[in-house]
């Protein structure tokens, strides 16, 4: 990937996880990536196209980042490695706005990528149903929707407590 074509990723991640998918124009997008629009067309072929690109190298930094939960065998580190995850959203600015374009167009687009997050789910119901919980598929269902509203709280407002709600999970799950 050239210099230029990062820069118009970076820019069009900062706009759209600011301004909203729909609401950013790849003239604006151009503008911040200091290159002309027709570049973008040349190689993104179109907004949408811009957007697969962003998500794409989005997907590969989650498969990074959830990979060594994948490849935990102890159960109790798969649950606190899940569940400290969350801090990885602070880790860098990109990271942030890539998680927070992922909130955007979860409500923008009825975009969210539920299939992406089934090899967690999996490994997640296998750590519970080995610590012996009743209903280990619901647990981590449960878990995975409480990690998301910690998310969104977190992506919304910044200052919400998050290492507070992560040692209360740890806590409350006995890890």
């Amino acid at each position: 990937m050239t210099e230029k074509q990062i820069n118009i990723l970076q820019a069009a991640l900062e706009l759209f996880a600011e301004e909203g998918f729909k609401s950013t124009s790849t003239s604006k997008v151009a503008q911040k990536a200091g290159v002309s629009e027709g570049l973008i067309f040349r190689h993104f072929t179109n907004k949408e196209g811009l957007l697969e690109a962003i998500l794409k190298e989005g997907e590969a930094k989650a498969k990074e980042l959830f990979g060594d939960i994948l490849a935990e065998s102890d159960p109790k580190e798969v649950l606190r490695k899940t569940i400290e995850v969350g801090l990885k959203l602070k880790s860098s600015p990109d990271t942030y706005r890539f998680w927070k374009l992922q909130f955007k167009l979860k409500w923008e687009l009825e975009y969210y990528a539920e299939h992406k997050m089934q090899d967690l789910r999996e490994k997640l119901t296998d750590a519970f149903q080995y610590l012996r919980y009743k209903n280990p598929e619901m647990e981590a269902n449960l878990l995975l929707v409480i990690l998301d509203g910690m998310a969104t709280r977190f992506l919304l407002q910044q200052s919400y407590d998050l290492q507070f709600m992560i040692d209360y999970l740890i806590q409350k799950y006995g890890l």
